[in-house]
């Protein structure tokens, strides 16, 4: 029996077992042909209310377990995926669009992230404290209790883990929403990875569904944490919704991340990182580069070379041959990306390269003679789109960079100095020297600022420590304390 055998699986959501889901089943849908997957259970409020219950249920004894059995539980799912490697791959292909490099770093990567949070079990869980009285005072970490975790499809595999794992080995339970365009691979390979693991049961619950399941998740009583990676927009709603009910929420939104190209770049390596940040798997990541910022004296080679790249780039179905770019996500996606540029080139941008598509396979786009005020530029595109500004000064450089909403990755082309310059001024949660802008490991710490989120929540010890426990304040004496009545 393969980990994703469909008989397990269709038609059904995640429980502790496998069930029907309480608002029927959809398809899962192949982007690139349009053919169907699959079908997942289709999750409504009662049955997240009923997960929420286990789940609490649950999570008192796996926080009352040894951190050697949770520790054992993440190690066994980072072997399961890489035993299971070639056919993870082979769903995020397809149902995701990725080309399989993308897809092959999805699978290793979420082993990784298993095998870290399993070393996060055994971390020093708090501190001792000094103390003006006669006693011990310790602030010790203790579990958050239930997380929801909220995932995209962009990254599905990897950023539904990056919650789940660490959240699971420091002692929580899960609720776990993927979106439902990538449910499989961002929601049931999780569910049997753990379930094959010997992940007790009610620890994971998976509720692909609507808007319904959504609200459900976030609101449920016995939800501590909120874990969401998306859209801005449905972000600041769910933060607006955690405040309200005093629940902490992890946010990592939208970018719309600048590369700077420095004078005296080598530009054939400045154009091959700038096509690869801006047209990773169609562009559709939170950390693409979004806008190029190239030097005046660089400009115009840089946007000739960029549109050459881009007219050679191979896009088509990524489970059918080798291509660079496989499928927009959906229709939807499409049409934003799609109107952004034709509005970018109404308003006085050139086309430099691409700006057309068939069907959801949209060329690598580059745009010259870019404005700041130009809709590609100013916005999240989420799209394989490449508008290419020229600056005169390193200030000018920092203003344009910092010119944003966002603040979520920057990467800089260039001489160090003057990059560690830019660095030091330019609000952002990631910063890369002589790299593009997308870029992750298990073992960094991850976020944005401003409308890209609330801070590094994911990733490395620190973050995933603070994200999923909370502090607690304890203190011991030797015999009772005396007081005044």
């Amino acid at each position: 029996m393969t980990l994703l055998d469909p008989g397990i699986w269709t038609g059904k959501i995640f429980d502790g077992g496998w069930i029907a889901g309480g608002d029927g089943s959809y398809d899962v849908t192949e982007p690139a042909t349009g053919g169907t997957l699959g079908v997942l259970g289709r999750a409504d409020g009662e049955d997240v209310a009923r997960a929420a219950r286990a789940a609490a249920r649950a999570q008192w004894d796996w926080a009352a377990r040894t951190y050697e059995e949770r520790a054992a539980v993440l190690r066994a799912a980072g072997r399961l995926f890489e035993e299971h490697a070639e056919e993870v791959r082979g769903w995020v292909v397809r149902e995701a669009g990725s080309v399989p490099a993308k897809a092959e770093l999805e699978a290793r990567f979420a082993a990784g992230l298993c095998y870290e949070a399993a070393g996060l079990a055994s971390h020093p869980q708090g501190l001792v404290l000094p103390s003006a009285q006669p006693r011990w005072s310790l602030a010790r970490r203790r579990p958050a209790g239930v997380v929801s975790v909220i995932a995209p499809f962009n990254f599905p595999l990897i950023l539904s883990m990056r919650s789940v794992a660490p959240a699971l080995a420091l002692g929580n339970a899960v609720l776990l929403k993927p979106d439902p365009r990538t449910a499989v691979c961002g929601g049931v390979v999780l569910a049997r990875v753990f379930e094959e693991a010997g992940l007790p049961a009610g620890l994971l619950h998976l509720l692909p569904g609507g808007a319904e399941a959504g609200e459900a998740v976030v609101a449920a009583p016995e939800v501590r944490v909120v874990s969401f990676t998306g859209s801005t927009a449905a972000g600041r709603k769910i933060g607006e919704v955690c405040g309200r009910l005093l629940k902490r929420a992890h946010l990592e939104l939208g970018g719309n991340n600048a590369l700077i190209v420095l004078p005296g770049a080598e530009v054939p390596k400045a154009v091959s990182a700038g096509a690869w940040g801006s047209f990773l798997h169609q562009g559709q990541i939170c950390m693409t580069t979004g806008r190029h910022l190239v030097h005046e004296s660089l400009h115009e080679e840089y946007v000739a070379a960029l549109a050459d790249k881009a007219d050679g780039l191979p896009v088509g179905d990524p489970a059918s041959g080798k291509v660079a770019l496989g499928p927009i996500i959906d229709e939807r996606q499409l049409a934003h990306v799609d109107a952004l540029v034709r509005d970018t080139v109404a308003a006085g941008a050139r086309l430099a390269a691409g700006g057309t598509h068939e069907g959801l396979f949209y060329r690598p786009t580059v745009l010259a003679e870019v404005t700041p005020s130009m809709p590609a530029y100013a916005g999240e595109v989420f799209g394989p789109v490449a508008p290419v500004v020229p600056f005169s000064t390193v200030d000018e450089a920092v203003e344009l960079a910092a010119d944003s909403e966002y603040g979520l990755s920057l990467g800089i082309l260039g001489d160090v100095g003057q990059a560690m310059r830019i660095a030091d001024a330019v609000p952002t949660g990631l910063v890369h020297i002589n790299d593009q802008t997308v870029n992750d490991e298990p073992v960094v710490p991850f976020g944005g600022l401003a409308a890209s989120g609330n801070g590094s929540r994911f990733g490395g010890p620190e973050a995933n420590i603070d994200a999923f426990t909370e502090t607690q304040w304890l203190t011991m004496r030797g015999e009772i304390a005396p007081h005044p009545f």
